[in-house]
């Protein structure tokens, strides 16, 4: 069953319907859903698709030959062109009187294999685009690689794209759709625990309890989940130890510059350059006080991606007894900070029901963007943090507060939030109150009073986000 990417593929149909040449670069990471994509674009078309190998040039040019081969005679043929320019040159010339998809799937592989590639693919659009009808489509899973030697300026394919595609993993709402059986509380545990990663979620059984289905990956050492993110991170970067340390000291509590440096025993420079490298795969995010320049020293770093969070979180510190097969050990040590660590997980799945309320003209503050905000108050002088506000001007400002517990949310915390909305001058202000489990009746009396506040329940955040 294909769920989701219904933005991209309407996009590739587009292009595929101009009829004229057209070149998309798709990329994202590992595990995504890319090659899914593509595939599902390509059904039903004229399409010759060919996957790179980590191989020699020459195997990849046996295995195109075979792929086009293929397509041109409908049969299985073996033998090989002479070089990639007459094995391209042959495609575009397949589409001088119809339209044809080529798709190059793990390009950064056969780019690899062949230094010359990325030249002889400039040459050949220069020289038949304007007359061509294909659709070339490179995809890649090395991110560093398709954005130096593809997209970035100096690269010889620079310029010669009219569409590229970076594919994220899923939000909430598509996660939802992979499950059928789990219980509404229960999809968004598995959201937090295996974050939006199609391979990821394959992984999830709905037949089974959340409990279960942690056991049966994270807490097992034969699973494929076990040992996902050092994997990952050996085929995306030259040394993994250091980039494991970085995301084991975010993971730890270490959110700032100095932190992560004085964790990991390397200079700033360094974890510098590292971080930077993280956050271009989407496995951290660095975060700024809302309304404050992204060089600001408050700016901390925090893990983007819900697996990787869960996994460090969890994993490493109950290693030992995971390997030596005690999963309900491991689970019942797990367990009390499950409620605790769904806190962030719960304020994303706002966020992302907040711009549903934009995007569908619902939303009473028309905001331009969303941010957490964190900072000393000057009454108390002791820290104050705002989940999520976003401003629509000068005048307008919307403050949320989100409670994954499973007791009601009671009026003091709606006033907590009323107060901190009061650090900032904003003549216009909506205040909306998430929680897990509903609310007490003096905090939907008290909301009732203000006039200027929504009350929103978990479920009804679902309900959102699930509406077409």
């Amino acid at each position: 069953m294909f769920i989701g990417r219904k933005r991209e593929l309407a996009a590739l149909e587009r292009l595929y319907e101009s009829g004229k040449f057209e070149f998309a670069v798709i990329y994202g990471r590992r595990r995504v859903g890319k090659t899914s994509l593509i595939t599902r674009f390509i059904e039903g078309k004229n399409a010759v698709y060919f996957m790179g190998v980590e191989s020699s040039a020459m195997q990849n040019l046996e295995n195109l030959s075979v792929n086009i081969f293929e397509y041109a005679t409908g049969e299985r043929a073996e033998g090989a062109f002479s070089s990639f320019q007459a094995a391209l040159e042959y495609v575009f010339r397949l589409a001088e009187k119809e339209r044809l998809i080529l798709a190059i799937d793990e390009y950064p592989y056969a780019a690899r294999a062949s230094k010359s590639l990325a030249s002889t693919l400039q040459l050949l659009i220069d020289r038949y685009k304007d007359g061509s009808k294909l659709m070339l489509i490179l995809c890649g899973s090395s991110m560093s690689y398709m954005e130096d030697n593809v997209l970035a300026y100096k690269a010889p394919l620079y310029g010669r794209r009219t569409a590229q595609m970076k594919i994220l993993p899923f939000g909430f709402a598509d996660t939802c759709r992979c499950f059928t059986r789990f219980s509404d509380t229960d999809k968004a545990l598995i959201y937090g625990v295996a974050g939006g990663t199609p391979q990821y979620l394959l992984q999830m059984d709905d037949r089974l309890s959340v409990e279960e289905n942690i056991k049966n990956t994270f807490l097992n050492p034969s699973s494929s989940l076990f040992e996902e993110p050092e994997n990952l991170l050996k085929q995306e970067v030259r040394e993994p130890a250091l980039y494991n340390a970085i995301i084991t000291a975010v993971a730890g509590g270490a959110s700032r510059m100095a932190e992560i440096s004085t964790k990991t025993g390397a200079e700033t420079s360094i974890c510098s350059a590292y971080l930077k490298n993280l956050i271009s795969l989407g496995l951290i995010r660095k975060e700024t006080p809302y309304g404050e320049k992204s060089s600001s020293r408050k700016s901390i770093y925090v893990i983007d991606d819900n697996m990787f969070r869960f996994w460090y979180r969890f994993v490493p510190e109950n290693s030992s007894i995971i390997a030596r097969g005690a999963s309900e050990l491991a689970y019942k040590r797990i367990e009390p900070g499950l409620s605790d660590y769904m806190g962030s997980v719960f304020e994303e799945i706002c966020r992302q029901y907040l711009w549903k309320l934009l995007l569908t003209g619902k939303s009473p503050v028309e905001f331009r963007e969303l941010g957490r905000w964190w900072g000393t108050d000057p009454l108390t002088r002791k820290q104050a943090e705002i989940d999520i506000m976003g401003e629509q001007d000068k005048d307008t400002a919307l403050f949320c507060e989100c409670k994954w517990r499973n007791e009601k949310t009671g009026a003091e915390v709606l006033d907590t939030l009323l107060e901190r909305s009061g650090l900032f001058r904003y003549s216009r202000k909506h205040l909306y109150l998430f929680s897990k489990s509903g609310f007490t009746k003096g905090c939907e009396e008290r909301a009732g009073e203000l006039g200027f506040v929504s009350l929103v329940a978990y479920l009804d955040v679902l309900k959102v986000l699930l509406s077409d």
